[in-house]
């Protein structure tokens, strides 16, 4: 899926039939006050890939290949944490799973807009951009 400010990014399919062995994410804290949602999550896989799941400032869903970052402060703004057991969200529960399938859907002028994991269980996770955020939804 081409954005056309970020470009295609990763295929996410190559995840399917590979096991989720950990996940990390990095979550915005300020005053004492996490996120709702992380703002990053990498599905790091048993191949030992990390995938990363993000939003792009055109709205667009940026899924890429590249290792976790580190925490960082922003100074009067807060600071990004980021680590594997900081926060919950949708991905959690399926640590160990295999994904089973991938579908992703995409708008002309903003490339992907949404990624969905599905795993053998029939579970599956969706990962969208609302108002400039990630969202994970079961």
């Amino acid at each position: 899926m081409l954005c056309p400010r970020h470009g295609a990014g990763t295929d996410p399919t190559r995840l399917v039939g590979r096991t989720i062995s950990r996940i990390v994410a990095s979550w915005h804290v300020c005053e004492g006050e996490r996120s709702e949602a992380p703002l990053d999550v990498w599905l790091i896989d048993s191949e030992g890939d990390s995938t990363r799941i993000s939003t792009g400032s055109d709205g667009c869903l940026i899924v890429e290949c590249t290792a976790p970052h580190e925490p960082y402060d922003m100074g009067e703004w807060g600071r990004i944490e980021v680590g594997e057991d900081l926060g919950d969200h949708p991905f959690l529960r399926h640590l160990g799973d295999t994904v089973a399938r991938v579908s992703e859907f995409a708008a002309p002028e903003t490339g992907r807009t949404q990624l969905e994991i599905g795993f053998g269980d029939g579970d599956r996770v969706r990962a969208d951009c609302w108002q400039g955020d990630l969202r994970l939804t079961r």
